[in-house]
C-alpha cells in the first residue's frame, strides 16, 4: 500500500509535524508499506520530496536553499513565505531543486493512503481532510468536523459547556474590542468575573504557541499576554535604544521565530500622529523578512517615532481568556478499539519546570518528565479516561485523538486542547502511551492505518474499493506473524550517566528504530546505568525504551529492581486493548532485567554503542566488549581514550603541524590554594573573552565563552563545585537555561577564542568521516562534505545540534559564492579531515568540529575544535545530511558502520 506521509504544512509547528513526519516514515513496516515523503511548504505547495531532504535536521536546512536568500547584512534563518511574492516560474524552480512539485489532482495517482503528521491550522482544522475527501483518498485520523472543532478552543469552549462537561469559565476578547479597551479596566473586570491567575490563549494554535499567564493585577503584563496571543508586538523608542547591535538582532530574531515569537511576514502599524510619506511608504505593505523589518524599526525611531506596533498578517482576530487552573497537568491518549468504540491509554502526568509545557519542554529531552500512568489512586485515574472516553465520543474524534487536562486537589478534572494530530517524535505521548499495551512504533502505525481505513469507509467513502483494500491489508498483516527469525542480533546500548545521558537515549532510539524497520537486523534495546566503577546493563521492554529521557528509564529500572509490581491500571488497560495487541502482534510488556557482559555476548551478535561522552567515548565500554568478542561501532579503545580528551587532542594535532585554539588545563588544586592568582594567571595568558569548557565531556555541555572575571568567577565555581545541584549565584551570573546541565570536574579547558583574524570569509563547521577496509585489507577514509553550523549564540547549543526544529546546519558549507572556488576549499578542508583521522587513529566513524578561514589571497586555514568518536545520531543531527549527499540512507550508513565493526573484530581475529 503506498502511505503518502504529509508533513512541514503552514503552520508555527511546522518543524514538529517535519521531525514527526520523518519519524513515521522510518517506523511504517516496509513489509506492508511504502512510504511516499509529501512535504507541504508553508505557503501550502505539495512537494514530493527527493528522499535525502527527508533527513535534514529543519526545513531551513534545505527551503528555501541558501542560495536564493535574499542579500543581506545579517546572517537569518529563513522559510519560504521570507523571500516575499515569488513568480510561478521562481518557485517552481526551487521546488526542483528538492523534489517534484505535485498538484492536489495528482495525487490519487501517487497514493493509496494518506497519514497526515500537519499540525495546526491547515493540518488539523479540516482543510486537508476536506481536500482529501474530495480526491476519493482515505487519511488517517479525525474526519472534517471533529477536526474542524479539534483546532478552535472557542468552539470547543462552548460545546463542554452546552454537553455540561467541566470546563474552566472563559471570556472571549477580539481584537477589535481589545484596540479600543483600556487595559487596566478590562484587566480589573476578568480579575473580577474569573479571578486571577488569568490563562491567556491564541485560539487556534498548538504546543502552547501564544499561551501566556498573567498572575497578577499587573497592566503591562496583561498586555504583553494578549499581544503575544494576537501575534503582535509594540516595541518602544526606549526599549531599542538600550539595546546594543547584537541585542537587537537578538530582538527581531526572536521576533521572527514562528513558535516563541510572531513569525513573518508582518505589517508595521505606526502611531496616527506620524505624517511622513517616507516612512509611511515603508510600512504600507507587508514586511516579508528580518532584515526588511529591521531596516524599517531604524527608520522608524530615526524620524522619532516613539512606538511601532508590529503584527503577524497570519495572527489571530480573537484571544482566549480562561480562569486559572491550579491542579496536576496530564495527557491522555484515546483511540478506537477494535469495535470503534474509544479506549484511553494510560494518561500521563507531566512535571514541568515552567509554568507552561512549552514548545522547547515539549520537545528536548530532560526538561519535562512524563509519569505513566499518572500517581493518582486508582479510582482517579479511572475517572480521568472515562472523562477522555466522553470527550472522545461528544466531539465525533475518530481512530485516535490526544486530550490534555488538569486534576484539581478536590478531584475535579478539566478537559482542554484535544489534539486531533499527535505529536509524533519517538517519545510523544503518542508512542509512549501505546508503548505501555506493548505496541512498539511500528505496529501502533499499522493499527492507526487499519483503524483510519474503516473509519473513512464507515463514513461513506468509497465503501466497495476501501472494503477491498481492508481486506487485502487485514491477510498481510496476518501474513507477518510466524516463520523464524534468522536477523543478526545488534544490542544498542544508550543512557548512561554523563551530561548527554538525554540525548544518548534519543540517539539509542533512533538506531533501535533504523534496524528494526529492517530484514537484516533485530535490535534489542540496552540500557548503560552505574559508574566508570561498574557498568550495569539492563535489557529494556519497549515501554521503558520510550519514557521520556534517561532520567525515566533508570528509574523505572530502579523500581523494577526493588520489586514494585506494573501499576494495576495498566494491566487492566492491557487486558482491554488485548483484541489491539493480539492483531497487531504486540510484544510481551516485561521489566527491565539486569545482563552481565557474559549474557549481553550470548543474545548478541554485535553492538551499536549509542552513548556520548563518558562511559562511551572514552573507551572504557570497547575494552569490556573486546574480551567478550563483541564487535562494536566506532573506533578502538585507545583511539577513543585520546579523542575524549580535549586537551590531550589538541596537543597531539599540534604536534603533527595541524592548527588547533591555544590551550591550558586550569587545575581545581590551582584554583582552591589561590583564586585570585588563578584568575590572574588566565586573564595574563588568553585575555578576554576566551572560551572555557570541560575537558573531558562532549557535545555543547558547558562550554562557554568568557568575556568578563565576573564570568570567570562563576564558572570555576560551578565546575568545581563539591556537591551534585548547580550554584544558584554563578548559574544566574553564566544564563545557565532551565534544567542545563553542567558537570563537576577537577580541571577545564581554557581556549583562546577562534575568530576571523582578517580572513575574507570565516565559519563553523562539522565534517562527519566512514571508514572501510579495501580489498588489501588497508583503511579507507571516506569524508563527506561537511554542514555549516549557524549558531544564533556565542556557541552552538544542545537545542540547536539536537532539537528538532532549532539551529540551522546548510549542507555542503558555503566555502565560496563560485561552485569551482567553494569545491577547491571543500577538498582542503576534508584533506585537513583526513589528517586529523590518521593522526588519532580514528575508525567507524566520527564527527570533528572546526573553524574555516579563507583569507583573500585563497589560502585556507582549518582549526580543529574537538572530535568526536560517537557522534550523535538523532534524527536531526546534520551526520545524516552530508551521508544523503554521498548517497547513503541513514539505514545504509548506520548498515556500513556495524558491518565495518565486524570486519575489524574479524581481522583482530585472525591477527591474534
Amino acid at each position: 500500500m503506498k502511505v503518502g506521509i504529509f508533513f512541514g504544512g503552514t503552520s508555527r509547528e511546522r518543524e514538529i509535524s517535519f521531525a514527526g513526519g520523518r519519524t513515521v516514515f522510518d517506523n511504517l513496516d516496509k513489509g506492508l508499506f511504502q512510504p511516499v515523503p509529501i512535504f507541504v511548504d508553508s505557503l501550502g505547495h505539495f512537494i514530493l520530496l527527493d528522499w535525502q531532504y527527508l533527513y535534514k535536521g529543519t526545513i531551513r536546512d534545505f527551503y528555501p536553499p541558501a542560495e536564493a536568500y535574499p542579500t543581506s547584512r545579517h546572517p537569518w534563518q529563513l522559510y519560504l513565505e521570507n523571500l516575499g511574492e515569488l513568480t510561478d516560474e521562481a518557485l517552481n524552480d526551487l521546488i526542483s531543486r528538492v523534489g517534484r512539485r505535485v498538484e492536489a489532482s495528482e495525487l490519487p495517482r501517487l497514493l493509496d493512503f494518506a497519514f497526515l503528521t500537519l499540525h495546526g491550522p491547515g493540518g488539523e482544522d479540516g482543510a486537508i481532510q476536506g481536500l482529501l475527501e474530495w480526491l476519493g483518498i482515505p487519511y488517517s485520523g479525525s474526519g472534517i468536523l471533529s477536526s474542524a472543532f479539534g483546532i478552535d478552543k472557542i468552539a470547543q469552549k462552548k460545546l463542554l459547556k452546552a454537553t455540561g462537561l467541566a470546563t474552566p469559565d472563559f471570556y472571549v476578547l477580539t481584537a477589535a474590542d481589545w484596540d479600543t479597551a483600556d487595559p487596566a479596566a478590562l484587566l480589573s473586570m476578568l480579575g473580577r468575573e474569573l479571578g486571577l491567575p488569568l490563562v491567556i490563549k491564541a485560539p487556534h494554535q498548538g504546543s502552547s504557541i501564544g499561551i501566556g499567564i498573567v498572575r497578577e493585577e499587573d497592566p503591562a503584563q496583561f498586555k504583553a499576554a494578549v499581544e503575544r496571543a494576537l501575534f503582535r508586538r509594540t516595541l518602544a523608542k526606549a526599549e531599542w535604544k538600550n539595546l546594543d547591535e547584537n541585542g537587537r538582532l537578538a530582538w527581531v530574531r526572536q521576533l521572527a521565530d514562528i513558535r516563541e515569537g510572531i513569525g513573518m511576514p508582518v505589517q508595521v502599524i505606526l502611531p496616527p500622529t506620524i505624517d511622513i510619506p517616507e516612512l509611511l511608504g515603508a510600512v504600507e505593505k507587508p514586511i516579508y523578512n528580518p532584515e526588511e523589518l529591521l531596516t524599517v524599526i531604524e527608520h522608524s525611531f530615526f524620524w522619532d517615532c516613539k512606538t511601532v506596533t508590529i503584527q503577524s498578517l497570519t495572527g489571530e482576530t480573537q484571544v482566549l481568556i480562561e480562569q486559572f487552573v491550579a491542579g496536576r497537568e496530564f495527557s491522555c491518549i484515546v483511540v478506537e478499539d477494535e469495535n470503534g468504540a474509544p479506549l484511553a491509554l494510560p494518561p500521563t502526568e507531566i512535571v514541568k519546570g515552567t509554568e507552561v509545557f512549552d514548545y522547547r519542554a515539549k520537545y528536548l529531552p530532560g526538561l519535562a518528565r512524563k509519569v505513566t500512568p499518572i500517581d493518582l489512586p486508582e479510582a482517579d485515574i479511572e475517572r480521568i479516561r472515562q472523562e477522555a472516553q466522553k470527550m472522545f465520543a461528544t466531539f465525533g474524534f475518530e481512530v485516535y485523538a490526544r486530550l490534555d487536562g488538569f486534576i484539581q486537589a478536590d478531584g475535579t478534572i478539566f478537559l482542554n486542547d484535544p489534539n486531533t494530530t499527535s505529536g509524533m517524535l519517538p517519545a510523544s505521548f503518542f508512542f509512549h502511551q501505546a508503548a505501555e499495551i506493548g505496541l512498539n512504533p511500528s505496529q501502533f502505525l499499522t493499527y492507526i492505518i487499519r483503524t483510519s481505513l474503516a473509519a473513512r469507509r464507515r463514513a461513506g467513502l468509497k465503501p466497495v474499493q476501501l472494503g477491498a483494500q481492508l481486506a487485502q491489508l487485514d491477510k498481510a498483516i496476518a501474513g507477518r506473524h510466524g516463520g523464524t527469525d534468522e536477523r543478526i542480533r545488534v544490542a544498542v546500548i544508550m543512557g548512561g550517566y554523563s551530561s548527554e545521558r538525554h540525548i544518548s537515549v534519543e540517539s539509542g532510539r533512533n538506531i533501535y528504530e533504523k534496524l528494526s524497520s529492517s530484514t537484516k537486523y533485530r535490535p534489542i534495546p540496552v540500557f548503560l546505568a552505574g559508574s566508570s566503577e561498574e557498568f550495569r546493563l539492563y535489557e529494556l521492554p519497549i515501554n521503558v525504551m520510550l519514557k521520556d529521557n534517561a532520567d525515566d528509564i533508570r528509574e523505572k529500572i530502579e523500581q523494577a529492581e526493588a520489586g514494585h509490581a506494573a501499576h494495576p491500571v495498566l494491566a487492566r488497560i492491557r487486558q482491554e486493548a488485548s483484541g489491539i495487541t493480539g492483531t497487531y502482534a504486540g510484544q510481551p510488556v516485561a521489566a527491565p532485567r539486569r545482563l552481565s557482559f557474559e549474557e549481553l555476548a550470548e543474545k548478541a551478535d554485535e553492538v551499536f554503542i549509542a552513548l556520548h561522552g563518558r562511559p562511551g567515548e572514552d573507551g572504557a565500554l570497547q575494552q569490556e566488549l573486546e574480551k567478550y568478542g563483541l564487535p562494536y561501532n566506532g573506533s578502538g579503545a585507545a583511539s577513543s581514550a585520546v579523542t575524549i580528551n580535549k586537551y590531550e587532542t589538541n596537543r597531539r594535532l599540534r604536534e603533527a603541524g595541524l592548527r588547533v585554539a591555544e590551550h591550558r588545563l586550569a587545575y581545581r588544586l590551582e584554583w582552591a590554594a589561590d583564586p585570585e592568582a588563578f584568575y590572574r594567571s588566565l586573564e595574563a595568558e588568553f585575555g578576554y573573552p576566551f572560551i572555557a569548557k570541560p575537558a573531558d565531556d562532549g557535545c555543547s555541555s558547558a562550554v562557554k565563552k568568557i568575556k568578563t572575571r565576573a564570568e570567570l568567577e562563576a564558572f570555576s565555581q560551578q565546575i568545581f563545585r563539591t556537591q551534585e545541584p548547580l550554584l544558584t549565584g554563578p548559574a544566574e551570573v553564566l544564563h545557565l537555561g532551565f534544567k542545563e546541565e553542567f558537570p563537576q570536574k577537577d580541571a577545564f579547558l581554557v581556549e583562546t577564542l577562534i575568530g576571523p583574524d582578517g580572513a575574507a570569509h570565516f565559519l563553523e563547521i562539522t565534517g562527519g568521516l566512514l571508514t572501510s577496509y579495501d580489498e588489501s585489507g588497508q583503511l579507507h577514509i571516506e569524508v563527506f562534505e561537511a554542514s555549516e553550523a549557524l549558531a544564533t549564540g556565542e556557541v552552538l547549543s544542545l537545542e540547536e545540534k539536537f532539537l528538532a526544529g532549532e539551529g540551522q546546519n546548510i549542507t555542503p558549507a558555503r566555502y565560496a559564492p563560485d561552485p569551482t572556488e567553494r569545491q577547491r576549499i571543500s577538498e582542503e578542508v576534508k584533506r585537513t579531515l583526513h589528517q586529523v583521522a590518521e593522526i588519532l587513529h580514528i575508525e567507524g566513524y566520527a564527527r570533528i568540529d572546526a573553524f574555516v578561514r579563507v583569507r583573500q589571497s585563497g589560502a585556507v586555514e582549518v582549526l580543529i575544535i574537538e572530535v568526536n568518536s560517537l557522534p550523535g545520531m538523532t534524527p536531526a543531527t546534520c551526520i545524516f545530511h552530508q551521508t544523503a549527499l554521498a548517497g547513503y540512507t541513514p539505514y545504509q550508513f548506520i548498515d556500513r558502520i556495524l558491518d565495518f565493526g565486524k570486519a575489524r573484530a574479524a581481522k583482530a581475529s585472525v591477527t591474534e
